[in-house]
Parts: C-alpha cells; structure tokens; sequence
C-alpha cells in the first residue's frame, strides 16, 4: 500500500504599504510551508518587490472596502490544501513542527492559534494580550464579513501550539490605522439586519477601535450596545469585553455604573484575573476621587488583585493581558501596602512577583 501525498500548506496575505514589516513574517514561516501567496491590495512602497525578494508569489487586487473578498480572492489564488492565514504586521514565534503536520492531517478541521499583541501601556511601556484566532483554514473555507471578517464554516475547532506575534497597534502604526477600522465597522453596522447574530460582535469591535484611542464615550456608547444584545454574553469574547467596558466606565468618571456592571458579572467573571484587575483599578480610582470611602474601598481593592494572584496567568483566555494574574497585580497591590504602612508584606509581595 502506498501512503497519502502529502496536503500543500500554504502562507496567505493581504497586504498594502508593508515593505518594513513584511520580511520578518514570510522569513518566520517560509520553512514551514510549500507556498507564501501576497496579495497586494494597492502598495504605494516596495511590498511587493520586498514580499517577491522573500520567496513569497504576488498578485495584486483592487481594494474595495471589504477585507472578506480581498482575503477569499488571496486563498482561492492560494489553492492549497490547508491555508495559514496571517497578516502582514505579525510572524510565527513559535509552532513550525505543527504546521509541518498539518501535511499528514485531513483538512477536517479550523485550527486555533495563540496571538500575542503588543499594545502601549504607557509611554515606553509595552504590554501583550493574548487571542485565540481561527488562522488554519482548509482549503475551501471562505470569509465573510467587510472588517474584522470571519472563516465560515462548520467544521471542529482545534487549538494548535502555534504562536504569532502582532504589533500593528503599537506606536505611530496605532497612528497609521486610525479611522480605517472605524470607518469600514460603522459601514458594515449600517448594512446589519437589527438582531443579525453578527451585529453585536461589530459593536464590541467598535468599541475596542474607539478605546485604543482613548475615546472612552465612544467605546462606552459601543459597549453598551453590545451587552443589550441577548446573544453576546455567550460570546467567546464577552470577558474581553466586560473587562473594556469597566475601564471605559472608569475614565469617564463613571465609578457607579461601573460597579453596577460589574456586580452583574460577578459569575462570568470569577475565573478571569482581567475582570478583578480591573475591578481593582475602578475602585483605586474611586477612592482617590472620593478620599472619605478609602477605609471602606481599600479592602475590596485588596481583595480583587489578591483574588488575580490566587487565579494566576490564564493565557487561554480570550483578551487576556500578560501579568494580570501575576506581576502586574502584584505591583499595584504592593502599592497599595505600601500605601498602608505595610512595607514588609509590600517587599515580599515584589520579591515574589518580580517585574519580567
């Protein structure tokens, strides 16, 4: 008896004004994969004679707001077996010997991976939270959706070891994209059926467009619609969410509704550091504005980050920000002994979680 032929896996990319990004993602996977395909959606700088120069093939297609039809143009060009989807702002860091295997596997199945994605925390500080994308597509599954598209399908969903960095939205690139996001969200909203089960995944990604430029009313007001959904509290993304939704409420000074909010979460919340880091912060930040409720405040702010350490790191959680469970809540708790005349128990506390 003869064995299978080996599936063809193939590197997928939509692509535009990438020519200082794109070389580290085709060389981090090209071991990995018989094929790189680019699909160049109007580059005004050398992309595609970088992308070609890195061993990737380059075709070219005239954008038109949808990223669903740039990227099924880009796998049905592909043609391969299996298709690893990436963009063009991240690369493989770890998980070569798994996509290796998929040439051995039946496409039957969408493979999960890691995504690490840097963010500014503050200024020259750098912080990364963890996704679970669907990026390991057989050949024949296809996008739909103009942003922040999805792979239809209805196939099992496998987690594979693979990790991706992304850091698309750290500094002046955060810059590049402001608007592009914003704009093709509000379009696809207006096209959504009310109750479409869609409409209210588009409005969490609204808001989290708003946030990371600090427009916390806009976020709010997206957020907000979201959780009126009766479908998004079943979402994979819901604590992600919830977790934005308390931050927003807290930098616009609106520590009531807040906490309101998250009393209504407590459940959903009590295996997630992210939801009691947060909470943590939004009673920190009540009690500075309201100094007269501190003694009443601070032992629920010490609870909530006593609480992320006891839960640990939970990198298996959707949207979950590195060091919440670990050092992150240990620097803020320590602050708050300190704070109480607490420096011994402070000093241990940072030995114990020491900043990686």
């Amino acid at each position: 008896m003869t064995s299978a032929a080996p599936r063809r896996l193939a590197l997928v990319v939509i692509a535009r004004d990438e020519a200082g990004r794109i070389a580290r993602l085709l060389d981090s996977v090209r071991p990995w994969v018989d094929d790189m395909l680019v699909l160049d959606t109007g580059s005004r700088d050398a992309t595609p004679q970088v992308a070609a120069a890195h061993g990737a093939r380059v075709a070219h297609f005239t954008w038109c707001d949808d990223f669903a039809a740039a990227r099924n143009h880009a796998l049905q060009l592909a043609g391969a077996d299996w298709h690893l989807v990436l963009d063009a702002d991240e690369w493989l860091i770890d998980g070569g010997e798994a996509l290796q295997a998929l040439r051995q596997s039946a496409p039957g199945f969408v493979g999960v991976l890691q995504l690490r994605d840097r963010f500014d925390q503050a200024p020259g500080q750098q912080a990364e939270a963890i996704a679970w994308l669907s990026r390991v597509l057989p050949g024949p599954v296809r996008y739909a959706g103009r942003v922040h598209e999805q792979p239809q399908h209805g196939l099992p969903v496998r987690r594979l070891p693979l990790v991706v960095g992304h850091d698309g939205y750290v500094g002046e690139r955060l810059a590049d994209k402001r608007g592009r996001n914003r704009r093709l969200l509000q379009q696809a909203l207006a096209e959504t059926p009310r109750g479409a089960p869609h409409e209210p995944y588009l409005w969490y990604q609204l808001g989290k467009d708003c946030a990371v430029y600090d427009e916390h009313a806009a976020a709010e007001d997206a957020f907000a619609r979201a959780c009126a959904l009766p479908a998004a509290a079943a979402a994979p993304w819901w604590l992600d969410l919830v977790s934005r939704r308390l931050f927003a409420l807290k930098c616009l000074g609106r520590h009531a509704d807040a906490v309101d909010f998250a009393q209504t979460q407590m459940a959903a919340g009590a295996e997630s550091p992210d939801f009691f880091f947060t909470l943590g912060d939004v009673l920190l930040d009540l009690a500075a504005r309201q100094p007269a409720q501190a003694g009443e405040l601070l032992p629920m702010i010490e609870d909530a980050w006593q609480r992320c350490l006891a839960l640990g790191e939970r990198p298996e959680q959707a949207g979950a920000v590195a060091g919440r469970g670990s050092f992150l809540a240990a620097h803020n708790l320590a602050v708050v002994l300190e704070g109480t005349d607490r420096a011994a128990e402070a000093a241990a506390l940072r030995a114990a979680y020491p900043w990686p």
